[in-house]
């Protein structure tokens, strides 16, 4: 099976849609996509996500399965204007020498009471639920297979919540994802799983942030939500 991670285009945050400028890029990401087997359509039910998925669904002639656990994420502390964005956070990291790797992420200050954490949980959560659906049952820190599945699965969602999942199959630390995997607009990031139906998998990237078709379409390079 092949999932392949598509961010959003340049998004209208306050409407939750795409802006004049995102529907070109999206538009861009379904016709660099045209050509793939893509079996399934899934994505955020955000708006945003929502209307770039509608983009490449047209071109493959699919319906789009929304999933609310792959909205994007949230951060702060709840009741309270103390927010620190991940990506903003993960760069003072590197600029004091903080370690990204061998450090307890989830019980560093910025992480372990702000509401990225539960955010962060909640993805992880649904994501395997998603994922048993599809025929890949989380064990420890991989995955069995339950049943053959050679689907390509297309999911349209965020630059939080898919750097979420990121290291949550990978075993990546969400700091190290949040610093390394930047994707920007509909960004595409392709993971696979094979392996035999009983086996124990891990998966693969097949390509990592692929933005290439929206060059020359500009817009501010925000990794955000």
């Amino acid at each position: 099976m092949k999932i392949i991670f598509v961010r959003h285009g340049h998004p209208n945050y306050k409407d939750d849609c795409l802006t004049e400028l995102g529907h070109p890029q999206a538009e861009a990401a379904a016709k660099r996509l045209k050509n793939e087997k893509i079996d399934k359509i899934f994505s955020s039910s955000c708006g945003r996500a929502f209307e770039t998925a509608e983009h490449i669904a047209a071109r493959h002639n699919l319906q789009i399965t929304q999933l609310d656990f792959m909205r994007e994420i949230h951060w702060g502390v709840p009741g309270t204007d103390d927010f620190i964005h991940p990506w903003e956070s993960v760069d003072k990291w590197v600029q004091n020498g903080k370690d990204m790797i061998g450090y307890d992420w989830k019980n560093d200050p910025e992480y372990k009471d702000r509401t990225v954490l539960k955010s962060y949980n909640k993805v992880v959560e649904g994501f395997d639920g998603w994922m048993k659906t599809l025929g890949l049952e989380r064990e420890g820190s991989y995955y069995r297979i339950t049943k053959e599945n050679n689907d390509t699965i297309m999911l349209v969602s965020h630059g939080g919540s898919s750097s979420v999942v990121f290291s949550h199959i990978f075993n990546l630390p969400f700091p190290f994802v949040c610093k390394t995997i930047r994707p920007n607009f509909t960004a595409i990031t392709e993971v696979s799983f094979s392996g035999k139906t009983g086996e124990l998998v891990s998966p693969r990237f097949e390509l990592v942030n692929d933005a290439r078709h929206i060059n020359g379409i500009t817009a501010e390079n925000y990794f955000g939500r």
